[in-house]
C-alpha cells in the first residue's frame, strides 16, 4: 500500500513587534481628549499704539541714561558733554535733548533712581526688624535702618560718587531749585526711620534732627574715608568706627533717660 505525505498545514502569522500598532477606534459613547494647540490659546490684547510708543520711549530713555552713567563715572560730571553721552548711547546730541532739557537733569535722574534704591533697602531693613514700639525694639531698628543706609553705599562706591558730582566747594551746581528739593526729599526719606525711631525712645524733634545728622555726616566721612583708601593710614575700619559710633549714639539715648 503505498503511503500518502501528508500536507503541509499553513502557519499562522506572528505579529511583528517592530510594527506600529493599529490605532483603536474610541467606544461609542466615550469623547476623546484632543490636546489644545497654542494656536487655540488665548492671546494677550495687542498694545495699542500709544501704549507701544512708551514703552519704546522708557526703553530709549534708559538706553540714554547708561551711556551717561557710564559717562560720568569715567569723566567725571565736568568732563561728560551731552555729546558724549549722545554718542555712547547712538543718538543724536538732539535725541538726548527730547528726553532731557540738560546734562544736569540727566545727572538728576540718575541720583533720584539711586536714592528710590538707597530708600528701597532701608525700608526693607526696617520691615526686617523687631515690630513694636518697647525701646529694644526701636533700638534694633534705629541700628538696622542706620546700617542699611551705611552698607548701601559700602556696597555701591559709585553711587557715592554720584552724589558728589555737582558739589564744588560747598555749594551745589546746576540743580534748578526744584530738581534739589526733589532729591533733598528722597535723601532725607532714606534717613526718617532713624529720626522716627529716635523720637520714639523720647528724644525731641530737635534733639532727633540733631543726631540724625550727626550720623549722616559720619556716615559720609568714614564712606569717603573708606572709598578713597584715606581709612589705611589711621589703621582702621570704617565698618568697626561705625558700629562705634551707633553704640556711643544708643548710649547717648539712654543718658537722657531712656531705657535701651
Amino acid at each position: 500500500m503505498a503511503s500518502r505525505t501528508p500536507t503541509p498545514r499553513p502557519r499562522a502569522a506572528r505579529p511583528n513587534a517592530d510594527a506600529a500598532p493599529a490605532a483603536k477606534r474610541p467606544r461609542a459613547g466615550r469623547s476623546v481628549a484632543t490636546s489644545t494647540s497654542a494656536g487655540d490659546r488665548p492671546r494677550a490684547a495687542p498694545l495699542s499704539r500709544a501704549d507701544r510708543q512708551k514703552v519704546q520711549s522708557d526703553q530709549r530713555r534708559a538706553h540714554v541714561l547708561d551711556a551717561a552713567r557710564a559717562a560720568f563715572f569715567e569723566l567725571g560730571l565736568e568732563g561728560a558733554s551731552v555729546r558724549e553721552i549722545a554718542q555712547r548711547a547712538g543718538y543724536t546730541p538732539g535725541a538726548i535733548y527730547s528726553y532731557f532739557p540738560s546734562k544736569e537733569a540727566v545727572y538728576a535722574a540718575l541720583l533720584g533712581e539711586s536714592l528710590e534704591r538707597l530708600n528701597a533697602c532701608v525700608a526693607q531693613a526696617a520691615a526686617d526688624a523687631p515690630a513694636g514700639n518697647a525701646p529694644a525694639a526701636l533700638t534694633d531698628r534705629l541700628r538696622a535702618t542706620a546700617t542699611a543706609f551705611y552698607d548701601f553705599y559700602a556696597d555701591n562706591p559709585r553711587d557715592l560718587d554720584l552724589g558728589f558730582y555737582l558739589f564744588q566747594g560747598m555749594q551745589p551746581r546746576g540743580l534748578t531749585p526744584e530738581l534739589d528739593e526733589q532729591l533733598n526729599t528722597q535723601l532725607r526719606a532714606a534717613l526718617a526711620p532713624q529720626q522716627l525711631s529716635l523720637q520714639a525712645l523720647g528724644l525731641s524733634e530737635t534733639q532727633a534732627v540733631a543726631e540724625v545728622t550727626a550720623l549722616f555726616a559720619h556716615v559720609v566721612g568714614l564712606l569717603v574715608l573708606s572709598h578713597t583708601g584715606r581709612i589705611r593710614m589711621f589703621k582702621l575700619q570704617s565698618r568697626t568706627l561705625f558700629e562705634a559710633y551707633l553704640a556711643q549714639l544708643v548710649a547717648r539715648v539712654g543718658a537722657r533717660g531712656v531705657a535701651v
